[in-house]
């Protein structure tokens, strides 16, 4: 199966005078399952439709390059939000990206489903649009925008599309073409779950539940949290209703989300004649650095009931864990072993967590899941059903194959559901067989007060997993280590949580060679604490670090034992006065300045040390990808400490 056209004369090899429907997005064209436009434009392609792929256009040309689609176009901004590829947090533009053909940046635009879909209106004003992907569904409300630092309208506005796809699209790009194959037009399609579109205020579905306007939430932060809370309470399959919010003269109508795949149908969207590689198109480039990671990685799971509040993925793939079945991810494990360039390595058997393959309990299945609550923050639900029989099952049949040398799980795994399985011969079996010297895990921070705000587990979970996992390391033999992710400035985190931070790092042995600062990506319950400087959940003012100097100071504390960012330590340190941890002692975090002479009667002066209560509860956080995987960034460089620790 060859790929899918990009070009007319593609078009016309394959004989195809027009095409039913044209897919154009902000990655480069990579057919692989990893890439949402590749599953979408594989499964209109399966029900028999022609489908076209335009990839990061630029001018007019490039736009109508493929004709006029007998449906529609697609649109999406690309895996990503085009907003965070192209910028850092400190607003800085990027100058790489693993989307684009050799790894080089600006080749999208910002706010890129915005400006493709304007283009096409200009070019093609009687062809509707649908939107969809990451940058559409997270901003598919009036949502604070970090850049433009201002609560900016529903994309649907902006880029004037005519429907919204949110979160998962395979049952609803279905749907779609059944009611355009019933004649139909995008205009038509009101009732669709999983899309949002405009209307008049006069046709409001009734019932619907009302977020404030995007006039008010634009001028009056409480309002925006408390709309914040309703989108994220109502994205529940069984139990989620019509959101509605006004925009000027016309109302935003979200549907309730749509259901998750049955196993065979996502069995089906993965097992789509994929050429699971970039296009040859981009081969005098250098190729496209993000297959690399997928290559030769399987996904077995979507979603994610972790629901941290700094993560996109409650909001678009949702919390009900979705699997494909054993046999479906076993014949991919085997395809990738016949492939000329395999050495032997599956990167990774995961998904958004590696270890869940099991729902979140049994009473989810008919009431969903609750409303409000994390299902492991700040502590494992009792209702928790901790299994991982199925995806052990499934890693040592995959590890038997011929021409396996080794599997590995490297996107990531929840050590504290992990910590909840009575039966250790999952963590056995991680830590002999599926770690690549190293294991990352996602503690964020070692506040506790500051982990409530995230939606993480206390920091006592973490610690007995550390231990668990170097004493079974040591029982094996082998020399492995945590790669613990952290993250800086996150709303609630003042300038002392991040020394107890930097203290909790160097008690561990902890140096991390990359620091994460919190990044407001659209959407998020993380992002609206930020804006507001409220907690969704109830109300309570919640500290946020704004100030370009605090939050480099919250950084460089992460970082203490760096060279080039002793003033700065010393500095935060003086601020947050916790002089008592400059010095020459064991427990100190950097020596005195050079000029200064600084004695232990002195330190004890400054202040006496304080310990650090890692089990004490915030009195206003509430709770919380990533992402993001979607924003994080943390290695543990240093693995001295590590090795003393064994």
């Amino acid at each position: 199966m060859p790929f899918l056209p990009v070009s007319k004369s593609d078009m016309e090899k394959q004989g195809i005078e027009q095409l039913d429907f044209i897919c154009v997005t902000g990655d480069a064209y990579v057919d692989h399952p990893s890439f949402g436009i590749a599953i979408i434009s594989r499964m209109l392609e399966s029900f028999g439709c022609t489908v076209g792929i335009i990839a990061q256009p630029v001018t007019d040309k490039d736009f109508t390059r493929l004709g006029t689609p007998k449906y529609s176009f697609m649109v999406t901004g690309g895996n990503i939000d085009s907003m965070v590829s192209n910028y850092t947090v400190a607003g800085k533009k990027r100058f790489d990206d693993a989307y684009s053909a050799g790894g080089k940046g600006g080749k999208r635009p910002d706010r890129a489903v915005t400006v493709y879909c304007r283009t096409l209106k200009r070019l093609f004003p009687d062809t509707e649009i649908a939107i969809g992907g990451l940058e559409a569904s997270l901003r598919r409300f009036a949502h604070y925008d970090y850049w433009a630092d201002k609560v900016m309208p529903s994309i649907l506005v902006d880029s004037g599309a005519d429907l919204l796809m949110y979160g998962m699209g395979e049952v609803t790009i279905t749907e779609i073409y059944n009611r355009f194959k019933a004649g139909d037009k995008l205009k038509d399609m009101k009732d669709i779950r999983g899309t949002c579109y405009l209307t008049e205020p006069v046709n409001t579905p009734i019932g619907s539940v009302q977020c404030d306007s995007f006039e008010v939430v634009s001028e009056n932060k409480k309002a925006y949290a408390k709309s914040c809370r309703k989108q994220y309470d109502e994205q529940d399959e069984l139990y989620g209703r019509t959101i509605v919010q006004r925009h000027g003269d016309m109302m935003l109508v979200q549907n309730p989300p749509q259901r998750s795949l049955t196993q065979s149908e996502f069995d089906r969207a993965y097992e789509l004649p994929y050429m699971k590689a970039y296009h040859p198109m981009y081969e005098k480039e250098g190729g496209v650095p993000s297959i690399e990671e997928v290559e030769f990685s399987i996904i077995h799971n979507r979603g994610c009931y972790g629901f941290c509040n700094f993560c996109s993925i409650a909001l678009h793939q949702g919390r009900r864990i979705q699997t494909r079945s054993e046999q479906s991810v076993l014949d991919e494990a085997r395809e990738l072993t016949e492939k000329p360039n395999f050495k032997g390595y599956i990167h990774d058997i995961g998904g958004p967590t590696a270890n869940f393959r099991a729902p979140s309990c049994q009473k989810q299945l008919e009431h969903g899941l609750c409303k409000g609550k994390k299902c492991l923050a700040p502590e494992p639900c009792k209702n928790l059903t901790v299994d991982h029989t199925e995806y052990l099952e499934m890693l040592r049949k995959i590890r038997a194959l011929k021409k396996v040398k080794k599997v590995f799980i490297r996107s990531g795994i929840r050590y504290d559901y992990l910590l909840e399985d009575k039966n250790d011969a999952f963590m056995k079996e991680l830590i002999e067989h599926h770690v690549s010297g190293q294991l990352k895990v996602a503690p964020e921070h070692a506040s506790n007060r500051v982990l409530d705000y995230m939606g993480k587990p206390h920091i006592e979970a973490y610690e007995r997993f550390e231990k668990k996992f170097y004493e079974m390391t040591k029982s094996i033999g082998k020399e492995q280590y945590l790669v613990p992710y952290l993250m800086s400035s996150h709303p609630g985190c003042t300038l002392n949580d991040a020394v107890d931070l930097a203290v909790f790092l160097k008690k561990h042995n902890i140096r991390p060679e990359q620091v994460q600062d919190f990044y407001p990506t659209p959407g998020t319950i993380s992002t609206a604490m930020f804006y507001t400087g409220l907690d969704p959940y109830t109300l309570e003012p919640v500290y946020v670090p704004r100030k370009p100097e605090e939050k480099q100071l919250q950084r460089v504390l992460l970082q203490y034992f760096k060279k080039e960012n002793k003033e700065m330590v010393i500095k935060a340190l003086t601020i947050a006065k916790r002089r008592d941890l400059i010095g020459n002692g064991p427990n100190c975090l950097v020596t005195p300045p050079e000029n200064e002479k600084y004695s232990n009667s002195d330190r004890k002066a400054n202040g006496k040390q304080k310990s650090l209560h890692y089990g004490s509860r915030s009195n206003g956080g509430r709770n919380s990808k990533s992402t993001g995987k979607t924003s994080k960034g943390n290695k543990a460089g240093n693995q001295k400490g590590n090795k003393k620790k064994k």
